[in-house]
C-alpha cells in the first residue's frame, strides 16, 4: 500500500505510459534517477564509477537510467539510445554469456540497475515537452511507486546526469547524511572536470567562476537561495518532493525551478563529504546551461569574462536585512527604505507591483510566521535573479570578472591570489593567465564547500 500523500500526488501529477524495467524492485530506500540521451559511452563511464562505490547500501539503492528521445530525434540519437538500452538490459538480465567486462563487473557487484525506455517506438517523449525536465520527472515519479515505505530509513530521490562521474563514497555519504541529519533536501558538492591545456577547460573554468560568484554573492547578501542550481547535484526525500509538486517538465532550467520550490519549504543543505564531477563538454541537449555556455565561449561571440557588479549584491543585502526583519513594516515604510538603499531597487519593486502584492499579503497573514513565510515566497530565487538583472540593465552594468571577484572576496576577507606567486596575473583590467584563474576557482570552491 502506498502512503496517502503518494497516492494523492500520483493521481494529480504523474504521467502515464512508462515503466521501470528491472530484475528486482524490493527493499528500496534510495533511487538515483539519470536521464540520458545519446550517452552510451558516458553511461559506461558512469557505471564503472558506480561499481567503485562502497557497496554498503547497494541492496537498498536502485539506479534508474531514463533513456529518452522524441519521435523526431535523429537516427544517430535513436541508434545510440538503442545501444544504451541493450547495455542496460544485459546488466538487468545478468547475461553470463557476454564478453563485456563492464556488464560482468556490474552484474557481480550487487548494484541494482534499471531503465525506463522513453526512446523506443511508441514510448518516446512527446515532442512538445521532450527534454531533461520531463525525463527526470518520469523517473522520479515512478520511483515513488517502488520505495519500501515500511522501512524506517529515509526514502531518498537523487538526481544525476549521465555525463558525470562520482566519488567512491557517493552513495554512502548521501544516505548517511540524509538519515543521520534528518535532511529533507540538499545539493551534493560538484567540481567540473578540468583537463589541462584545452579550450574547453578555459571555457568551463570561466563558467564555473560565474556560477561560484553568483552563489557567493547570494551568500554574502544573506539570501535563502544561495546554493548551486545544477541538476546533477539535487537530492531530496519523497515528502519534500511531493510537497514541491514534483519535478517540472522544462527543457532547461528544470533544476533552478525545482530547487527554488524546495527552498520555499525546506532549507537546502550541502553534502560536502562527497563530490560529483560533471562534464565540461559542448552540448546540444539544452537551449542554455553548461553545454551552451561552453559552445558560446568557444565561438567567441562575446566577452565571457564579465560578471555582475558587486554593488548589486550589496543592494540585495541591505534590502534583505530590512525586508526579512520580523518588524511589521508597512508597505510605505518598506518602499521608503528601498528608495534610500537604491533608486534602482525602488524602481524594480514598483515594476514588480510590490505595493499591491504586499498589501494583500499583510491583509491575509495573521501571524509573524505567516508573514515570514510569505516573504520567502514573494522574494524567491527567480525574483532575486530578476532584481540582479534589473540592476545590471539600468544601473550597474557588468564589470571585469576578476575585479568583481576581488571586490567580493575582499569584503569577505578571503585571500586573493598573490600577484608575485603566479604567472600572468591580470593587469589593467585584462584577463589573467590560466594558472591564476585556476587559483581563483580553487579559493571559491574551498570557501563555498567549507
Amino acid at each position: 500500500m502506498l502512503p496517502e500523500i503518494v497516492e494523492s500526488y500520483l493521481n494529480k501529477y504523474a504521467l502515464r505510459g512508462w515503466e521501470i524495467e528491472s530484475s528486482e524492485l524490493k527493499s528500496i530506500s534510495t533511487v538515483i534517477v539519470i536521464p540520458a540521451i545519446r550517452e552510451y559511452e558516458n553511461i559506461r563511464c558512469l557505471l564503472h564509477s558506480f561499481s567503485e562505490n562502497d557497496p554498503k547500501y547497494f541492496d537498498s539503492t536502485l539506479i534508474i537510467f531514463v533513456i529518452n528521445n522524441s519521435s523526431l530525434s535523429s537516427c544517430q540519437i535513436k541508434e545510440d539510445n538503442k545501444k544504451s538500452i541493450g547495455l542496460l538490459n544485459s546488466i538487468i538480465e545478468c547475461q553470463s554469456a557476454t564478453n563485456d567486462e563492464l556488464v560482468i563487473k556490474i552484474s557481480m557487484s550487487g548494484l541494482k540497475i534499471s531503465l525506463i525506455d522513453a526512446s523506443s517506438a511508441g514510448k518516446e517523449l512527446p515532442q512538445k515537452d521532450s527534454g531533461v525536465g520531463l525525463a527526470r520527472k518520469i523517473g522520479m515519479d515512478l520511483a515513488l511507486l517502488i520505495f519500501d515505505y515500511n522501512s524506517s530509513s529515509k526514502k531518498i530521490l537523487v538526481c544525476l546526469d549521465a555525463d558525470c562521474t562520482i566519488d567512491k563514497n557517493y552513495i554512502t555519504e548521501i544516505v548517511d547524511n540524509f538519515n543521520s541529519g534528518n535532511l529533507s533536501s540538499a545539493v551534493v558538492n560538484y567540481l567540473h572536470k578540468i583537463e589541462c591545456g584545452n579550450e574547453e577547460s578555459r571555457a568551463i573554468i570561466c563558467y564555473e567562476l560565474f556560477l561560484r560568484y553568483y552563489e557567493l554573492g547570494l551568500q554574502f547578501a544573506g539570501s535563502p537561495f544561495a546554493f548551486p542550481t545544477i541538476g546533477s547535484t539535487i537530492v531530496c526525500d519523497f515528502e519534500s518532493y511531493i510537497k514541491s509538486e514534483g519535478m517540472n517538465k522544462r527543457k532547461a532550467a528544470e533544476d533552478f525551478y525545482f530547487l527554488e520550490k524546495l527552498a520555499k519549504n525546506y532549507p537546502i543543505k550541502k553534502i560536502k563529504t562527497t563530490t560529483i564531477y560533471p562534464s565540461a563538454r559542448r552540448s546540444w541537449r539544452v537551449p542554455f546551461g553548461t553545454g551552451q555556455r561552453i559552445n558560446r565561449f568557444l565561438a567567441g561571440v562575446q566577452n565571457e569574462y564579465l560578471l555582475y557588479d558587486p554593488k548589486c549584491f550589496r543592494i540585495l543585502k541591505e534590502w534583505l536585512i530590512i525586508f526579512t526583519a520580523d518588524a511589521h513594516n508597512s508597505v510605505v515604510e518598506l518602499l521608503e527604505s528601498a528608495k534610500e538603499i537604491d533608486e534602482g531597487l525602488f524602481a524594480f519593486l514598483a515594476d514588480q507591483k510590490f505595493e499591491t502584492d504586499w498589501q494583500r499579503i499583510l491583509k491575509n497573514s495573521k501571524t509573524v510566521e505567516q508573514i515570514r513565510r510569505q516573504k520567502i515566497m514573494w522574494f524567491d530565487g527567480f525574483r532575486t535573479l530578476k532584481l540582479i538583472h534589473y540592476l545590471r540593465d539600468y544601473s550597474y552594468p557588468l564589470i571585469n570578472m576578476f575585479d568583481a571577484i576581488n571586490s567580493l572576496m575582499t569584503e569577505l576577507n578571503l585571500p586573493l591570489p598573490e600577484e608575485n606567486s603566479l604567472p600572468g596575473l591580470r593587469m589593467n583590467g585584462n584577463v589573467p593567465g590560466i594558472d591564476t584563474q585556476k587559483k581563483y576557482l580553487e579559493i571559491l570552491r574551498n570557501y563555498l564547500q567549507g
